[in-house]
């Protein structure tokens, strides 16, 4: 720790975040080799926040948060807990707990001792403990279920009881390692809605590390999407599907289509890209990025927001030749692969709402159209 601790950071309504990362390094000695998994990243995560650390295996995500938790130590810069310095402090002197993938539940006892472990530990009463396990399984939904042993229950209520567990401590925040990595998809994606409602209730700020973008897009308040050891992005679900900020980004979140060619031309803030015989794609310019007039462009749409059609769309529209190359059925919406006449591969998802018959066949001439303002510009192509 710092002999003298800088004056903690505040947000706009004056309150000190609970969780603050300052230029946090960490590299590993791997053969003779040193090899960063954590390259400076600073960040903040506000009381109560659910937070999310999102990005492929590699990333750097699990070595942040066992940062966080103590687990490893950084080779630079400083973790802050509430404004406290916490760098170097062990992980049992540290006001978090911790939530792992493999639940680590104790198999000889029942589901209340498991629960009341960390309490009797500290020498809670006797009164308090019993007050505090069953007022925490009420709120996992797992009351009346006391005696059972984690062997007699699900994946999902094992899950919830390693949870119950972390939070009757009541710690400042809870930090969560990918824990619902080993259940089905169906309980997963229950679980999410219970994780989200839990989080809700007990009012505590969770750090949830996960390599699934539709889980972080599920639940959190705020997501940092990693790469590499760094962090790309940072904002909330909406921000980075919608407004991606590089081409990473936007490939990693969701199904994302990259397109891009010469600026024709500029005006009113948006760049003009020419696509072939009356193709056009408007492209509204963010600030600071460049887009000039012969500058090669590169951007993002997102499939549900295009339309295709064999029509020409009307003036105003975003629009694009292309062939069909596949058309996939899915129940509640139909797929369409299209190769567009300068070569890209684009992706449109079509609603099955209006009509149970398919817009186009394979190799089938069509248009792509869609509004300009879901054109969003990456930057020039890499």
């Amino acid at each position: 720790m710092t002999e003298t601790q800088p004056a903690p950071v505040r947000d706009e309504q004056g309150r000190v975040p609970a969780i603050e990362l300052a230029g946090v390094e960490k590299a590993f000695h791997v053969h003779g080799e040193t090899v960063a998994a954590v390259r400076g990243i600073a960040l903040t995560v506000a009381q109560g926040e659910f937070f999310s650390l999102l990005g492929p295996s590699g990333c750097g995500k699990t070595t942040t948060l066992r940062a966080i938790a103590g687990f490893e130590e950084p080779t630079a810069g400083e973790i802050r807990l509430h404004g406290k310095d916490v760098t170097g402090v062990p992980p049992n002197r540290r006001d978090v707990n911790m939530v792992f993938q493999s639940y680590a539940l104790f198999p000889h006892m029942s589901v209340f001792d498991n629960v009341a472990f960390g309490l009797r530990r500290r020498g809670v009463p006797k009164a308090d403990v019993k007050r505090r396990v069953a007022e925490m399984l009420g709120i996992v939904d797992l009351a009346g279920r006391e005696r059972r042993r984690p062997g007699e229950l699900s994946g999902g209520q094992q899950q919830r009881v390693a949870l119950a567990r972390a939070l009757v401590n009541r710690p400042s925040a809870l930090l969560l390692d990918e824990p619902l990595g080993a259940l089905d998809l169906k309980l997963r994606q229950a679980m999410q809605v219970e994780l989200k409602r839990i989080q809700r209730e007990v009012g505590i700020t969770f750090v949830y590390v996960t390599h699934d973008q539709g889980e972080a897009l599920a639940m959190s308040d705020r997501i940092a999407v990693m790469n590499d050891g760094l962090v790309e992005q940072l904002g909330t679900p909406r921000e980075i599907y919608e407004r991606p900020a590089t081409r990473f980004v936007a490939g990693f979140i969701g199904t994302s289509n990259l397109l891009g060619g010469e600026v024709t031309e500029t005006g009113a803030g948006i760049a003009v890209i020419s696509c072939g015989p009356d193709g056009r794609i408007e492209v509204p310019v963010r600030d600071g990025l460049e887009a000039a007039v012969g500058q090669r462009l590169e951007l993002t749409v997102r499939p549900e927001k295009i339309g295709i059609g064999t029509g020409r769309p009307e003036d105003g529209s975003c629009r694009v030749r292309g062939t069909v190359t596949e058309v996939v059925y899915l129940g509640t919406s139909t797929n369409y692969n299209v190769t567009t006449c300068t070569g890209a591969d684009v992706v449109v998802f079509m609603q099955n709402a209006a009509s149970a018959d398919d817009i186009a066949a394979r190799g089938d001439g069509v248009w792509l159209s869609w509004d300009p303002r879901h054109s969003y510009a990456i930057g020039a192509p890499q």
